[in-house]
């Protein structure tokens, strides 16, 4: 297939790692300062970058088939390309299907492809990424956005979390559910784990479990999901063997931000489940 030239992909060990060889009209031109391709893709002949931003922890919005949303946190990296000056550049069409078979290549999956987007993933060796392709200006453009899927790092233990209930009366915790839902994702049962132990540890100690969300959605759906998925939190403690006359739920939803909800990240950190002290 037509533009096709330019990718080439091969596997470095166990990481996600693609590397490529860029032909001498691509690689001739200048690129913004600081900016390169991303490490699992090589860009299309005769594009430069004009825009790039990483972010360790970030968020993207996906869509899956029957155009169902998909949040995906992990790292973020975006770029922007544009066509060199005087080349005709190749359909929009041609770049998502480059793109698409590109991924295929290597054991990805088309997940969905709308008028203006496709969104590919690439499940293996246990890591998860995302890619967000889309064609801009009949093809004079396009962006990339990829996620390289991870919780939100945290150290926390028994021990963290009883110091900060003693010296501030609360803690903050990233637990991670199911988007738009109140399960527990497995990834976060470690934390849950060391609630329980924080308990069983210290067996006077009563607690609340507060949730708190983003804005996006409504204020009276956020407010019941942060209570659903306080709710869940307790579910597990006592599930593990907690006492619920310790334990008390509240859900207060965009309520009580600690970030800027005007950024993915800050969005992320409004994200969180809160251990109060009682």
């Amino acid at each position: 297939m037509r533009g096709q030239t330019g990718f080439f992909f091969s596997f470095l060990s166990a990481s996600l790692v693609l590397s490529g060889l860029l032909c001498g009209s691509a690689s001739a031109q200048k690129d913004v300062k600081g900016c390169k391709d991303h490490p699992l893709f090589t860009r299309m002949p005769n594009y430069s970058i004009t825009e790039c931003k990483t972010k360790d922890f970030d968020q993207h919005e996906f869509y899956v088939a029957g155009e169902k949303e998909f949040v995906v946190e992990g790292k973020k990296t975006f770029i922007s390309y544009e066509i060199k000056e005087g080349v005709k550049p190749p359909s929009e069409v041609q770049i998502k299907r480059n793109f698409e078979n590109a991924v295929a290549k290597i054991g990805g999956r088309t997940e969905f492809n709308s008028t203006f987007n496709v969104y590919l993933s690439i499940k293996k060796d246990g890591k998860e990424t995302w890619v967000d392709v889309h064609p801009l200006n009949h093809g004079e453009i396009y962006t990339l956005t990829v996620v390289e899927k991870k919780g939100m790092e945290q150290d926390i233990t028994a021990n963290t979390m009883l110091d900060a209930l003693n010296k501030d009366g609360f803690i903050a915790l990233y637990i991670n559910f199911d988007t738009n839902r109140a399960t527990i994702k497995p990834e976060s049962k470690p934390i849950i784990d060391q609630i329980v132990k924080l308990l069983k540890d210290n067996p006077g100690l009563k607690i609340g479990i507060e949730g708190h969300t983003d804005s996006t959605g409504t204020p009276a759906k956020n407010k019941t999901l942060s209570q659903e998925r306080a709710q869940s939190v307790i579910n597990a403690l006592t599930a593990s063997g907690i006492d619920k006359k310790r334990l008390s739920a509240a859900g207060w939803g965009q309520e009580k931000p600690i970030a800027d909800n005007r950024s993915e990240e800050g969005k992320a950190k409004n994200r969180r489940v809160e251990i109060v002290k009682k």
